[in-house]
This record gives structure tokens, C-alpha cells and sequence, in this order.
């Protein structure tokens, strides 16, 4: 199987959200091509309750006044749309993994476009029938072979076993990032590029203090695939190389 990046997280999680878009962006920007293969880290069923709105509210606020080319906004739909869970749209991105669907490269074209229609467009992505019009908006998604996956129950199952899988010890949260290959050392990235801290406990009015928010970590795993791609075999990111006898 050729490299491949493996990304855990939660669809309604603003900082893996913030993570993609830089890794994405920067692919296209370096014309390298980044398969992504989607695991769900699904924080309702680990915090038993759908994730605050006013804790994601604030997360973006602190990420969107620095990253301001995301084009989020606060939700701007009428409240009783808003989405209570997101496990509908992850189940959807791991149906259309399957060839007759999307793929790898359709799964992550759906992954980010709900992703989107979430934080940029305020759409229900709870909902199956808008989870199908995004679908649909997708190149390489067949939107049709998707709902039909999705009426026999494909995808609840995968992020079910995920979340099982994600209680272990290896995945610390959402966003945490694998590579296939040694692009990464065996531990991960997880929330790469990022520092904060709350000033408080959020349901007594503390914010998120992002205290740095670097993107350079993007770029060094892209060009570690390309270098992979061309036959390179470097050192993986973030693992610097062992002093040889010289320098002892």
C-alpha cells in the first residue's frame, strides 16, 4: 500500500478541523498528493453528551482570529438546527472509503466538505439528507452508492470499533496523526503546531488562550510524502537524526 496519513479525529472538533485544512492546503499548495485515511475519535460517546456549543463557539473564536482563511463564522442557523451529534457525517466519511463509493480520495473529499458546511456554511450535518446533498457535491463520491451504504447501516460499525480502538493507549485525542511508512515516529502528532491553555473552567465563563499556532509542521510532513514518493527515505518528521561518533 502506497504512504498514507492516518488522522483520528472528531468531525465537530475545531482544532482537527483547523489541523486538516492546514495539511490539505499545503498538499495543494506543494502539488503533492496526500491520502488521508479518516478514524473517528468520537467525543460524545467518550464525554457521554453532545459536545458544548459554547466550548466549540469558543474554540473557534480563538482559532478563526488567527487563522482567519478559514472563513468560520459563529453558527448563523436558527438554533434548533444546530447539530447535536456528529456521528451521523463520520459514519458517512467511513462508508465512502469503500471502492464503489469515493475511496480514500472521496472519503477525505466528503470529510472536508461537511467539515465546511459545518463551520463555514452553519448546515445540519446531523442530518442524513444534508450529509447526501454535501455528498453530492463531492467529485469523486458517488452521492447515490453512498446512500445506499448508509440505509444498510455502512460506517456505524467502523466508528463504533474505532471508538473502541481510540480508549487505548495510542490515540491521545482529537486530532492525532499517524504515517504509514515511518513519515512519523511511531507516537504520532497529536494537535501538531498548537499550544493553549483555558484561562478557566469554560462552564464558568474561561476561554481558550491560544498561546501559538505555527503551520510549519504541515509543510515538513508534506514534503517527507513527496521525498517518500520520489524515493527518498529521510528521517521522520519530528525525530532528529542520532549524533554519529564525531559529535559524542
Amino acid at each position: 500500500m502506497d504512504a498514507h496519513l492516518t488522522v483520528w479525529s472528531d468531525l465537530g472538533c475545531p482544532w482537527a478541523t483547523a489541523a486538516l485544512h492546514t495539511l490539505r492546503s499545503t498538499a495543494a499548495r506543494l502539488g503533492v498528493p496526500l491520502p488521508i485515511d479518516h478514524r473517528a475519535f468520537p467525543l460524545e460517546l467518550f464525554n457521554r453528551q453532545p459536545t458544548p456549543k459554547h466550548i466549540v463557539e469558543s474554540e473557534i473564536v480563538a482559532i478563526a482570529a488567527r487563522r482567519p482563511e478559514l472563513g468560520w463564522r459563529l453558527w448563523a442557523g436558527r438554533d434548533w438546527e444546530y447539530p447535536v451529534t456528529t456521528l451521523p457525517p463520520m459514519e458517512a466519511v467511513q462508508a465512502a472509503k469503500h471502492p464503489d463509493v469515493g475511496g480514500l480520495r472521496g472519503s477525505d473529499e466528503l470529510d472536508a466538505a461537511l467539515r465546511h458546511a459545518y463551520y463555514a456554511e452553519s448546515r445540519c450535518v446531523s442530518l442524513r439528507p444534508v450529509i447526501l446533498d454535501i455528498a453530492g457535491e463531492c467529485p469523486s463520491v458517488d452521492a447515490d452508492a453512498l446512500a445506499s451504504a448508509l440505509a444498510e447501516g455502512a460506517g456505524s460499525a467502523a466508528v463504533h470499533q474505532d471508538w473502541l480502538t481510540a480508549k487505548g493507549p495510542g490515540v491521545q485525542g482529537s486530532p492525532h496523526l499517524f504515517a504509514s511508512h515511518g513519515l512519523l515516529p511511531p507516537e504520532g502528532l497529536h494537535n501538531p503546531g498548537v499550544r493553549y491553555a483555558w484561562t478557566g473552567d469554560p462552564d464558568q465563563g474561561g476561554f481558550p488562550r491560544l498561546d501559538e499556532y505555527r503551520t510549519d509542521w504541515a509543510e515538513q510532513l508534506v514534503r517527507a510524502f513527496a521525498d517518500h514518493a520520489a524515493g527518498d527515505r529521510r528521517l521522520p518528521v519530528g525525530r532528529a537524526a542520532e549524533p554519529n561518533g564525531d559529535d559524542r
